[in-house]
């Protein structure tokens, strides 16, 4: 007996599992989400778990600003599983070439809402004693920022969801979406046939090739970033702010009581997410480390402990895709976050139910997200190339 659903959701990473929620919180129909390993199996669970809304673009700001809430109020929010929410503030720095528009970037947050403000040096150091701040830089805190649990925060939205009637099936990989009259009829996974009136495509690395398989070319990359994580000597360094640094290239956040997790969101090589290394390099670790050093002296006495690689999805403007595929009624695409998807994921699990809901996203506008841009040359103009992993 063929199985019929509303909604199938591919892919079990925060943006399906976030869509899921919203879907069965919303009273949509059925809906199933279905995952080709298991929950975070992709960037997911590789993710920095970074929590932060400094963003050179308003959309990005909004959708991390709309999705603060969730984090600081999981187990109100959502009442299943554990996000993992730490709070820890954010600091970003500018080096001087960039400061008219990093200011910029900071009016434009304080427009949407952040709570972040411009700090002096004494500020900074009293926030941060163990950081060097040069005279002529210019930095932004956010004090309601930190970092969470990726993998939690996925399980806590299928867990959520299952609650609410939305069915979830691991190691269950879709293999193609039958399309008939410009429409989504059914999909076949692991050889079965599954009915369904709606797909949402939510494949992170995967996305270019089974977009591709399904007639459609979207210039999406998959990357390969790395991340180590260092303990610290806590007499010299007892606590830092997580944090961006422009000027030495570094992104940075403390880990439980004594580490301190750091990457480059730069360092860009492509990748296949069916057979990429995931493990660490040691002259990338010497390179970042001394990066860091440059803003956290004391951390060269710290002890390497482990790091390890995972997944950007990349677009040209390092924007998602979150939109209704053209030309195929009932199929909707949403990846491409180009390292920043964590943090935004409960806004973009809201704004992809009220597109599939209301035929457009009510809550943020999203149009500057849409797949078309591409070919309409409309690209997002992000004023920094400094990119910071989630």
């Amino acid at each position: 007996m063929t199985r019929s659903f509303d909604y199938v959701v591919i892919g079990g990473g925060v943006m399906g599992a976030s869509i899921l929620y919203q879907l069965a919180n919303r009273g949509a129909g059925s809906a199933l989400l279905l995952e080709q390993g298991t929950l975070g199996f992709g960037s997911t669970g590789r993710s920095s778990g970074v929590i932060r809304m400094h963003y050179s673009t308003e959309v990005n700001t909004r959708l991390s600003w709309e999705s603060l809430d969730t984090w600081r109020n999981w187990s109100d929010v959502i009442g299943h599983g554990d996000a993992g929410w730490t709070l820890t503030g954010f600091m970003a720095f500018s080096s001087p070439e960039y400061r008219e528009t990093f200011e910029s970037n900071i009016t434009m947050q304080k427009s949407c809402g952040v709570n972040v403000s411009l700090i002096s040096r004494d500020e900074a150091l009293e926030i941060a004693p163990s950081f060097v701040v040069g005279d002529d830089e210019t930095v932004a805190y956010e004090p309601e920022s930190g970092y969470g649990d990726p993998s939690g925060s996925a399980i806590g939205w299928v867990t959520a969801a299952r609650a609410l009637g939305a069915e979830a099936e691991l190691e269950k990989k879709v293999t193609s979406v039958n399309v008939v009259n410009d429409r989504v009829e059914s999909l076949v996974v692991d050889g079965e046939t599954i009915n369904c009136g709606n797909v949402i495509v939510a494949t992170g690395p995967w996305s270019a090739k089974f977009m591709t398989e399904h007639g459609i070319d979207l210039p999406l990359r998959a990357t390969r970033h790395e991340v180590f994580l260092l303990k610290r000597n806590l007499e010299t360094i007892p606590f830092h702010p997580g944090g961006a640094d422009m000027a030495n290239l570094t992104y940075f956040r403390p880990e439980a009581a004594d580490l301190t997790l750091v990457g480059n969101g730069n360092v860009v090589h492509d990748a296949d997410p069916d057979d990429y290394r995931s493990g660490a390099s040691m002259d990338y670790l010497s390179d970042v480390w001394s990066r860091l050093a440059a803003r956290i002296p004391a951390i060269e006495d710290a002890e390497y402990t482990h790091g390890y690689a995972g997944l950007y999805t990349e677009t040209p403007d390092s924007h998602p895709i979150i939109d209704a595929v053209d030309g195929i009624q009932g199929m909707y695409i949403c990846t491409g976050f180009s390292g920043h998807g964590y943090k935004l994921s409960p806004a973009v699990g809201t704004v992809m139910a009220e597109l599939m809901l209301e035929g457009a996203a009510t809550s943020i506008d999203i149009t500057s997200l849409r797949m078309n841009r591409f070919t309409d040359n409309d690209l997002n103009t992000p004023q920094t190339t400094f990119r910071v992993m989630v």
